[in-house]
């Protein structure tokens, strides 16, 4: 299929977009200091991630002479010019902020980001003391001479570079020494003693950079360091895992992670903004970068690590995020004395929960449903699939708990789930030695999808319960990441469930499902299909309307059926969070087409499918976005949500997000978003909705 080129928006700068809406997002005047910090640093992290990922890629492929266009029509080469313009112009933005009316801000709350400079002698002395004792027994010089090669610089970690004076031979010599800030931390706090404050709530800050900085000399006995400078590297970091010539996939993937440890070819190299030519000099020919990928900057470098600062005792600084409460239909749990007789699964039996986390809260209601599995001497066997754990995870103890007590317990662990791989191989070596059936899915996808199934034996049959949940599976990121998740006994998604789990571990050529729609089997043909169907209801003078809830779109064929559809009179608004590669509101193309990004102090991750289905919605809740990699090339679930309260609930969520005229960003018929302006009456669908909780 042909596809007009300006029809389409960049992915890459889409998501740059996004950044962008974080990054705006922090500079508001209506957050808290403290949480516009965790926005910087949200920022920071994401770019980090995306050079690594995205721009590695890029890279990649204009080394390897490939100039094969984008769907937007632009080759790598031509992407990365426009990436490298977009993101110096955020970053000056970020530094700018931060330089001036954040540290302002800080300030006036009383926390100071102090540099050594500004110290008095006093404070001087301990700060000394403190660098002898805790700092300078971790640092290692490594001197670049001819008979010591330039080091390997790990990726993202930050760097001293300087020039060493020898007085004996008369000769400057260039030394590398990594700050150990994993160790002891970006930010040392000073004690409130020496500052002489009494106010526990004021906190002083002196960056463990400038420290060694500052006491380099001592480092070099005799010597005289002549200048330094601080610098850091981000590296490809994607991995190249031959999966189809791999006999053991985990130790393949263990060996891809000690390549990503080791590094591969440096993306981007920051600077200070007045490090040294010599230095930078060397630096560059050193690490072989091309100058559009250095970026020098005005501030800190590494202002991801900013999110050590919302770690202070100051809750009166950051809006309470702790929030959320049991279900309505499960509260009697905690208050029933007869365990057995009110369980979660006599509650299901009943009737099907539909959660929305954070505001339900994930411990008492999925951790519950595995907690009771486990536990349960009438429950047979768990099967669950898990892309993203916590290192603490509750999950997982109750799955070993359940193999102790004898339950058949079978886990699908992804191994390739990006960034969480080391931890995943952790869990998988953890689970087999606890006697769980680990397996790691399909060859050559990626297994993404949310689903448990528990088999229960009542009254001499086998029952399933199951959850089908649009996010991890995941304690600690279910209380900030908003996710719907689906608890019920339906027999046919129950069957689909147990052929999905066969299909998973190796057992079932399954492609045909009842009511789960999978990818890469089903998914793609069923929204096509639903798609279509409004159009044919807009033909034959009926009503059609689409709303679709999700975190990105980027898939051509579904952007070009959206297109139509719109053409043809089908109304469709599209709340998306990150990058959407479609144009609305365009003249004979998306004039019927409306885009909402939600950025809130939540990450909104739910996928919701509406479909107005002539007046008879059928609505749709799982793992997948509408691009290709989760339509062609994972194992996605998404389940049909059929209970007619349970639909009506989807439909009055999504329109909350619809009347939002505080978090959100609507995207004009350029590709530009434009921030709703709302007032102290304003929509607020976060908030709103954890004012429901308190009704």
């Amino acid at each position: 299929m042909k596809y007009e080129a300006n029809n389409f928006i960049n992915r890459e700068l889409s998501w740059i977009d996004f950044n962008k809406r974080v990054l705006l997002t922090g500079m508001e005047k209506d957050y808290k200091v403290l949480d516009k910090i965790k926005f910087f640093s949200i920022f920071s992290n994401n770019l980090d991630e995306f050079f690594m990922v995205r721009v590695a890629s890029l890279k990649a492929q204009v080394e390897a002479g490939i100039r094969k266009k984008s769907i937007d029509g632009h080759t790598p080469k031509e992407q990365l010019k426009k990436i490298n313009k977009e993101v110096k112009k955020l970053t000056i933005l970020q530094e700018k902020y931060f330089n001036n009316e954040l540290n302002d801000e800080l300030k006036n709350e009383g926390i100071f980001i102090k540099k050594y400079c500004e110290l008095n002698q006093n404070q001087k002395n301990w700060c000394n003391s403190y660098f002898l004792s805790s700092i300078f027994p971790l640092l290692t010089p490594l001197v670049v001479d001819p008979a010591h090669p330039f080091p390997f610089i790990s990726n993202l970690s930050l760097n001293l570079a300087a020039l060493i004076n020898d007085g004996e031979e008369s000769k400057n010599q260039f030394v590398r020494i990594k700050i150990p800030t994993k160790n002891i931390g970006r930010f040392i706090l000073i004690p409130n003693e020496i500052i002489e404050t009494e106010d526990e709530r004021e906190h002083f800050f002196i960056t463990v950079e400038d420290l060694i900085g500052n006491n380099i000399n001592a480092l070099f006995n005799g010597m005289e360091c002549l200048n330094y400078s601080f610098f850091r590297v981000t590296r490809d970091a994607d991995l190249e895992l031959k999966e189809l010539e791999a006999d053991d996939l985990l130790l393949a993937v263990e060996q891809s992670l000690q390549k990503r440890r080791l590094g591969g070819d440096v993306v981007r190299l920051e600077v200070n903004e007045n490090i040294p030519q010599n230095i930078l000099k060397l630096l560059i020919e050193s690490i072989a970068i091309p100058e559009e990928y250095i970026y020098f900057c005005k501030s800190l470098l590494g202002l991801d690590d900013l999110n050590y600062l919302i770690k202070i005792n100051r809750e009166d600084l950051k809006e309470n995020l702790l929030i959320g409460d049991t279900h309505p239909l499960l509260k009697s749990l905690d208050s029933s004395k007869d365990k057995n007789f009110n369980s979660i699964f006599s509650i299901l039996r009943k009737q099907s929960i539909l959660l929305h986390h954070p505001y339900d809260l994930f411990k008492t209601s999925v951790e519950e449903f595995i907690n009771k599995a486990a536990d349960d001497p009438l429950v047979l066997a768990i099967k669950i699939t898990l892309y993203r754990v916590s290192k603490d995870s509750p999950i997982i103890e109750a799955l070993m708990r359940a193999a102790e007590n004898g339950k058949e317990v079978m886990t699908l662990v992804e191994l390739k789930a990006r960034f969480d791989e080391d931890n995943n191989i952790q869990w998988a070596k953890q689970l087999e030695q606890a006697g769980i059936h680990v397996v790691y899915g399909i060859l050559g996808f990626k297994t993404h999808t949310k689903i448990a199934l528990v088999v229960r034996k009542e009254k001499g049959r086998l029952r399933n319960y199951f959850h089908i949940g649009t996010g991890n599976y995941n304690s600690n990121t279910s209380r900030y990441y908003t996710d719907i998740g689906f608890l019920s006994t339906d027999p046919d998604i129950s069957s689909d469930l147990i052929e999905l789990f066969n299909y998973l571990s190796g057992f079932s050529k399954q492609k045909a499902y009842q009511k789960l729609l999978v990818s890469p089997t089903s998914l793609r043909k069923k929204f096509i299909f639903l798609i279509n169907r409004e159009i044919e209801n807009i033909e034959k003078g009926k009503k059609g309307e689409i709303i679709a809830k999700m975190n990105s779109l980027v898939d051509p064929e579904i952007i070009q059926l959206l297109y139509l559809a719109s053409q043809k009179g089908v109304k469709i608004h599209l709340i998306i969070r990150g990058i959407c590669c479609l144009y609305p509101q365009r003249e004979n193309l998306s004039e019927n087409i409306k885009v909402t990004s939600i950025i809130g102090h939540f990450l909104e991750h739910s996928r919701i499918f509406w479909f107005y289905n002539n007046n008879n919605p059928e609505v749709f809740i799982g793992s997948a976005d509408w691009m290709r990699r989760n339509l062609d090339r994972r194992i996605e679930a998404v389940t049909p949500i059929e209970d007619l309260k349970l639909k009506s609930q989807l439909y009055d969520l999504l329109q909350t997000y619809i009347d939002d005229n505080y978090y959100s960003w609507i995207m004009n018929k350029d590709g530009i978003y434009e921030k709703k302006e709302g007032d102290s009456n304003s929509n607020r669908s976060q908030i709103d909705l954890i004012k429901r909780l308190k009704k």
